[in-house]
């Protein structure tokens, strides 16, 4: 019998707070089971950058990168945060140094090749030999990816192609899956040949794990909330599993770190220390208020109009989610007051689809309302917040202008929003509309756009205008 032992993580979206004693007891456990004869393999499931941290924000990943270097893990899978929150360049060097495989299946080039910092599996070997064939899948939002100069391919198609070629290889198959719960229970069914579906995506907490058919599935949750455990006991003369066991162990029961509530401050202060490039100079404090319109996130709708060259546009308060101070305005602050990786988004409708969505967008219910998903970032929906859009009236009897005329039941509008509606089921009208994303332009870079053209940066006397972009590692 030999004792296989496979620690995973998945979802920590840049929530760097307790990753120290990840990273300690990951390092601990491979010195203990090395000493012991015995093999541990270290993966992660995706998702382990997020841009609403400055530190991602300013590495580009690149920062995340080097804490999965120093955690010493063997293989990661990506996840929607790495695939389609950074440009196509961006991610063809975000493993440029990294001492893990990336191990993702169904993500190629436009022309259907390869990238080369993806491999579709990856067989390793225990102390025993024997053999461990790991693919992995990634959730293919084809409406970014395509954008983004990127082909995502379907999973299952893809899963079927490689495991029966893996599978034949090795003693032992298992599934990195970035797709979700549900998908990871069909890999299951459809696939029983998979010992083990190391999950993510859907942030579920096995905390025992879920056995489906032969598989074993495994998953951690978010933010680094736990450490996932898989001990395979197998017998390789029988081929033949003896047991095979999942838990979780909370990251705040692990042992304290030396120093590790400065660990995410740190990072904070370099992340904020690389985004200090002025980028604007403002005459006065322009304000957000979840609650009603103001200078500022009208000038963030204006620009939406623009940035799109839609009709109109629309957006929620709660986008912003504090104020720009007066003065210089750096990469910073346009991070500080809207980090979530949303991206502008046009929609085509007919003047009625239209009426109908404005109509929804007066609700009341929206503006007060709590949420997370989607992209989202802050903490309030907020009111709606229009550009060439008038609105006079209730219901089905509001009298509604596109641009000072009245709108036309019968004429297509190009509507600009944000991509959270598009998917949302705030206005289920928009679910159905014909898209367009703007990538990889976060709504921030439109903001950004919209204040550097009215406010310029101009440097006075006696600015240098340089500023430090060191990445200290």
């Amino acid at each position: 019998m030999e004792n296989i032992y496979i620690y995973h993580t998945n979802d920590l979206h840049s929530h760097f707070q307790k990753w120290p004693r990840i990273q300690a007891e990951v390092l601990r456990r491979r010195e203990m089971h090395e000493n012991r004869g015995e093999t541990m393999f270290l993966f992660d499931i995706g998702d382990h950058i997020d841009r609403f941290h400055p530190f991602t924000e300013a590495t580009r990943g690149k920062g995340n990168v080097d804490l999965l270097n120093d955690s010493k893990y063997d293989a990661v899978t990506i996840g929607n945060n790495e695939g389609i929150t950074l440009s196509k360049e961006e991610l063809m060097s975000l493993y440029g140094g990294a001492k893990f495989d990336c191990i993702v299946a169904n993500i190629f080039n436009e022309d259907g090749t390869r990238p080369d910092w993806a491999e579709p599996f990856k067989i390793y070997e225990t102390h025993n030999r024997t053999k461990i064939g790991v693919i992995g899948v990634t959730i293919p939002y084809t409406n970014f990816y395509g954008p983004l100069r990127w082909k995502a391919t379907d999973p299952f198609e893809t899963l079927k192609h490689w495991i029966p070629i893996v599978a034949n290889e090795v003693d032992i198959l298992i599934v990195l899956s970035h797709l979700g719960l549900s998908d990871d229970e069909r890999i299951a069914n459809e696939f029983p040949v998979v010992d083990v579906v190391l999950g993510a995506h859907t942030h579920h907490v096995l905390e025992k794990g879920k056995e489906m058919n032969r598989s074993l599935l495994a998953c951690t949750g978010k933010y680094g909330d736990h450490l996932g455990i898989v001990k395979l006991t197998y017998d390789r003369k029988k081929h033949h599993f003896f047991k095979k066991e999942a838990k979780l162990i909370r990251t705040e029961d692990l042992p304290i770190v030396d120093d590790e509530k400065g660990f995410d401050e740190r990072l904070f202060q370099q992340g904020k220390n690389m985004l200090q490039n002025p980028v604007a100079r403002l005459p006065e404090r322009l304000e957000s208020n979840w609650f009603q319109e103001t200078k500022l996130n009208r000038l963030l709708c204006e620009g939406l109009t623009e940035w799109c060259r839609a009709d109109c546009s629309f957006l929620n308060a709660g986008i912003l989610i504090d104020d720009l101070p007066k003065g210089i305005v750096t990469e910073y602050d346009i991070h500080r007051i809207c980090p979530h990786p949303i991206n502008p988004c046009t929609l085509r409708l007919s003047g009625a689809e239209l009426k109908e969505v404005l109509v929804q967008t007066v609700e009341e219910k929206y503006t007060t309302l709590k949420f997370k998903g989607f992209g989202f970032r802050g903490e309030i929906f907020g009111t709606m917040i229009y550009d060439q859009i008038t609105m006079d009236g209730k219901g089905s009897a509001m009298d509604i202008k596109i641009r000072g005329k009245r709108l036309d039941p019968e004429k297509v509008y190009l509507v600009a929003t944000i991509d959270m509606f598009a998917f949302a089921k705030f206005f289920p009208q928009l679910l159905r509309a014909e898209k367009t994303f703007f990538l990889p332009e976060f709504l921030r870079d439109v903001l950004k756009w919209k204040v550097q053209s009215i406010y310029p940066y101009l440097k006075d006397d006696g600015e240098d205008g340089t500023v430090s972009h060191r990445y200290e590692h």
